[in-house]
């Protein structure tokens, strides 16, 4: 029989054959990463009990043992009965996993990766190169909350980090320094507090007759790691600095033959090899030893960001690690620190309504009391004007840190926030803090219908500015922003300009998560065109991309809200509102559009007189890029079911986005021209 073979690095999976074994649910696939995390040792019962639920039911340990022997039976097929199992063992107390060392791509992983260290510079680059294409996605991709797998996911990203950064030193090495600019490039614009990594860059551009840009790189390194994290770069870095300035010749590589793209050269000559060792070591000495736990706290922080850019699962698990290292920052009682922490997540958001609002509240919560706990500084020495203190920058970074996890709420704080984050970024003149305030400000500009100008003027800064001083994802941003804005100005051209330059710049910073949205707007371009069918195909296929992307405040309601919607895009008559009828999903995760989607699924069972009640307890829609087609939605059920009094807040709601493509705003949906919407009020509103 074939032997099976698990995957981590992604979502879990099992196969046989080179074919997949069904794991029927995600608590089969849980118990499956459960048991691999455990490294064959024996999981407890009751330990796989807590793992898998949170408040475990009764019969709980029954449950267990049934998806055990549910799993055995998937796993080894052709074993006979009553014979024991030879995989998935019972021991003792519990359960375990026997799998053969070579049977599990992360236990791959870590093996290429600790042999790579020991191989002469070509062996160990392609042995790199092999381990990081057993990745598939974040590791453990669909159990990023889980508590089990928090910190073997946090190993394993920190694994893949290092891996990259041997294999950009083994292409120095090499003399391929060339090659390795753009991998090292497109590794800092995500994780751009990886100081081995600025060290290779620098070195990179030097060896490629690049001095200016290796000093820039440097500096660019300080500025990151002083503005953002408070610290200074470490030795190894400031020496580098010097060695480049001196132009030290121990900085250029020997002159030997270059090997074979990929090839294994001759071993090289001791001196090479104690230098190479020497590197070695030193980088895993910078890695590894902390500075106590403020450092290692801030450290964190570097790494939770670069998660939540990853894709799906960094993403999910990078919410679950922040809440937790703002717990840790406050209970060490420095509220410099603190600020540091929470502010240090600068990740750009795109999406006005959160993914967690519990966790959203605690963050804001958090960030309100280290704002009150924060002493006033003195000036920063040699600023203009005196300086700015240090205590504008903690406190900006906070204000914008509110803002953007207020986002979806009519609380005034939000909007209040957004505005003291970007007038004192102005004035401090911090492009970084400036964009991060920025994002803020969008987060902020969705409390009525018609805002889309404003949007696409924050969209444009964002561009401009991030391109200026290089601020990757941010640059990305702006262009999504914009994507959206256009699109609901009915400026479809301009919309695909930036839907395309903003997949330009995630393939070539690797930001994996860019293209679900750009998926969604090429689904919203087939809906403007007529083409309902495709559009429905192209919803779905978006949608299904979402699945796994670790963005729930996205994806909940989402797709039904787009199908409903779509006979609206061709019509505001009475026919599209059964149209719409139809396409609502009585069984749909509808998830905050419930209240807009009740009364069509009320029509579609015949019950008019409860339609119009749920009509009349419709709130005003949530202060987020859904609004003005919520808006069209009740407007068309008002003009169904006769309500003058709906029909005329719809109308008043809808006016200031006259010219604008209802729900184009999302960048995903629309709902139709907003004033197809207020013809049709007019019309029964005058007859």
């Amino acid at each position: 029989m074939a032997e099976v073979e698990f995957g981590v690095l992604g979502a879990v999976v099992a196969e046989r054959g080179g074919e997949r074994v069904a794991l029927r649910g995600p608590r089969h696939a849980a118990v499956v990463g459960r048991l691999v995390v455990a490294r064959r040792r024996v999981v407890p019962v009751g330990r796989l009990v807590e793992d898998l639920w949170e408040e475990p039911p009764a019969g709980a340990v029954g449950a267990v043992q049934t998806f055990v022997a549910a799993l055995r039976k998937a796993l080894e097929p052709d074993r006979p009965p009553r014979a024991p199992a030879t995989l998935l063992v019972t021991e003792g107390p519990g359960y375990a996993l026997r799998a053969a060392p070579d049977a599990v791509d992360a236990w791959r992983f870590e093996a290429a990766v600790s042999a790579a260290a020991t191989l002469p510079p070509g062996q160990a680059l392609e042995r790199l190169r092999e381990a990081l294409g057993l990745w598939r996605g974040p590791a453990y991709a669909e159990f990023a909350d889980a508590r089990w797998a928090r910190a073997e996911r946090s190993r394993l990203v920190e694994l893949r980090l290092q891996a990259g950064e041997r294999a950009a030193e083994a292409r120095l090495a090499l003399g391929l320094a060339a090659e390795a600019v753009p991998d090292l490039d497109a590794h800092l614009a995500e994780h751009p507090w990886r100081e081995d990594a600025w060290r290779l860059l620098a070195l990179a551009l030097y060896r490629t007759g690049r001095q200016g840009d290796a000093l820039a790189v440097l500096r660019r390194a300080r500025a990151i790691l002083v503005g953002q994290l408070g610290v200074d770069p470490g030795p190894r870095l400031r020496r580098l600095e010097a060695e480049i300035l001196a132009q030290d010749p121990h900085l250029d590589l020997p002159q030997e033959p270059r090997p074979e793209p990929y090839a294994a050269p001759d071993p090289d000559p001791p001196a090479t090899a104690a230098d190479r060792l020497w590197r070695q070591a030193a980088a895993a000495y910078d890695r590894t030893v902390g500075g106590g736990a403020r450092a290692r706290l801030e450290s964190t922080v570097g790494l939770i960001r670069n998660l939540a850019v990853t894709g799906g699962g960094g993403l999910e698990a990078a919410r679950g690690h922040r809440l937790a290292a703002i717990t840790a920052a406050e209970e060490l009682g420095d509220p410099e620190l603190t600020t540091r922490v929470i502010g240090g997540y600068d990740v750009p958001a795109i999406w006005t309504r959160g993914d967690d609002p519990e966790a959203a509240e605690r963050i804001v919560a958090a960030a309100e009391r280290t704002l009150a706990a924060l002493p006033a500084g003195p000036p920063l020495p040699g600023a203009s004007g005196g300086g700015a203190a240090p205590y504008d920058v903690a406190r900006c970074r906070l204000l914008a840190t509110i803002a953007v996890e207020m986002r979806g709420t009519r609380s005034p704080r939000g909007p209040e926030a957004a505005r003291e984050a970007e007038e004192t970024a102005r004035r401090l003149d911090d492009p970084a803090l400036l964009a991060y305030a920025l994002n803020g400000v969008f987060m902020q500009s969705c409390t009525r219908a018609g805002l889309a100008p404003r949007r696409d003027a924050v969209g444009a800064e964002l561009v401009a500015l991030a391109a200026r001083h290089g601020l990757a994802t941010f640059e990305v941003l702006g262009h999504l922003i914009r994507m959206q804005a256009r699109a609901a100005l009915a400026d479809l051209p301009a919309a695909d300009a930036h839907a395309a330059a903003a997949d330009r710049l995630a393939e070539r910073h690797e930001l994996p998560l860019v293209g679900v949205f750009t998926e969604w707007y090429a689904a919203l371009r087939l809906a403007v065109a007529g083409r309902s069918g495709p559009a429905e195909a192209a919803y779905r296929a978006a949608d299904a991309r979402l699945d796994g992307a670790g963005m729930p405040g996205v994806r909940r309601g989402l797709l039904p809200l787009a199908l409903l919607c779509l006979p609206l895009a061709e019509g505001a008559g009475a026919g599209s509102v059964a149209a719409a009828a139809e396409q609502a999903e009585p069984g749909a995760d509808w998830g905050p559009y419930r209240p807009w989607a009740e009364p069509f699924l009320l029509l579609r069972a015949g019950r008019r007189d409860d339609a119009r009640d749920a009509l009349r307890a419709l709130p005003e829609p949530p202060a987020d890029l859904t609004y003005e087609a919520l808006c069209c939605l009740q407007a068309v059920l008002a003009a169904e079911l006769g309500d003058l009094p709906a029909l005329r807040q719809a109308r008043a709601r809808l006016l200031p986005a006259a010219g604008e493509l209802a729900g184009a705003g999302t960048g995903m949906f629309t709902a139709g021209p907003v004033a197809r919407h207020l013809a049709a009020i007019d019309a029964v509103s005058d007859g």
